[in-house]
């Protein structure tokens, strides 16, 4: 048991230092990790230099400034590691949240985690109930650990609840167009059109989506398909892919988005009324609940008089 403790400890200090010298020093990256790198270096090549223009411009504070650094170097060991992530980039997206800010807030936090733990000790030891030295390394990993994974979740949450309102929008868009294809209007002209209805964050992705796709020339139903991707939302790439097979026939198009429509109207009712039977027998389990306690507190005195006796 003596011998046990110190191998741990030495154990745990040797990965941690394996793990500091595998990633700062440069090794071999396989091909697919470098035909990646290229093209994640091509795709955020411009807005990897407008962000660093308006971080020239903007002139943020001590701590702006350490949070973009710290962004950047991270975001660059990860291209330069491969590591794509494109699940958390599609849910940055939705937020329209920065890749860099996101992974400095990890690395930050996980920084604040690790300070925390030792903290943590100290008032545990001041109050004398732990006296072993591997406790503050143990909370140090523990809460740095937690503290980086901690926006993980809360991106995701947020994403999942941005996109179930991007889809209520995106059935609404499709009865849109569906009524201007039937008023005679061409599929180009009856997606912007729809698009332009409203001013929400999802209408304006969508109309940002199509009048781009108008600057580089390439088909609108092919911009929904790039914003689906980037978004993660699967609606919008089997829009592109219905739109690519029946542009060319009107009725069909008609009748391919009033069909996708209702679809996704019915799936949203069975989405709400699942979330609705949930929510009830959770309350069904409280009331269970609250009710054995109430006869628990009018059973107890009743019973401890019988035992007594």
């Amino acid at each position: 048991m003596n011998l046990t403790m110190p191998i741990v400890i030495g154990a745990i200090l040797g990965l941690g230092v394996f793990a500091l010298v595998r990633a700062l020093m440069p090794s071999k990256r396989s091909a697919i990790a470098t035909v990646a790198r290229i093209d994640a270096m091509r795709a955020r090549g411009a807005a990897y230099a407008s962000q660093r223009a308006s971080a020239d411009t903007e002139k943020p504070g001590r701590i702006g400034d350490l949070r973009t650094r710290v962004g950047m170097r991270v975001a660059d060991f990860y291209l330069q590691q491969g590591w794509e992530l494109r699940s958390l980039r599609a849910d940055l997206a939705v937020l329209d949240r920065s890749w860099e800010k996101f992974l400095a807030t990890k690395v930050l936090l996980a920084g604040a985690g690790v300070f925390f733990g030792p903290f943590l000790f100290a008032i545990i030891w001041t109050l004398g109930v732990g006296r072993s030295p591997i406790i503050p390394v143990w909370l140090a990993l523990m809460f740095g650990v937690l503290f980086f994974f901690l926006p993980d979740v809360e991106v995701r949450r947020d994403a999942a609840e941005k996109r179930r309102d991007l889809r209520r929008v995106i059935g609404a868009y499709l009865d849109l167009v569906s009524m201007s294809l039937a008023g005679g209007r061409g599929l180009p002209e009856a997606l912007m059109a729809a698009a332009e209805v409203s001013d929400g964050w999802a209408t304006q992705r969508i109309r940002s989506a199509l009048a781009d796709a108008r600057i580089t020339g390439v088909s609108q139903w092919q911009a929904l398909g790039a914003l689906g991707e980037e978004l993660g939302v699967e609606e919008l790439k089997d829009l592109s892919a219905s739109l690519a097979l029946v542009a060319d026939d009107g009725a069909k198009v008609r009748e391919s988005l009033a069909s996708r429509a209702e679809t996704m109207r019915h799936r949203e009712l069975a989405e709400i009324e699942g979330s609705a039977g949930e929510k009830s027998q959770s309350m069904l389990v409280a009331q269970l609940l609250l009710c054995a306690g109430f006869l628990v507190f009018l059973i107890f005195p009743a019973a401890m008089r019988v035992f007594q006796v």
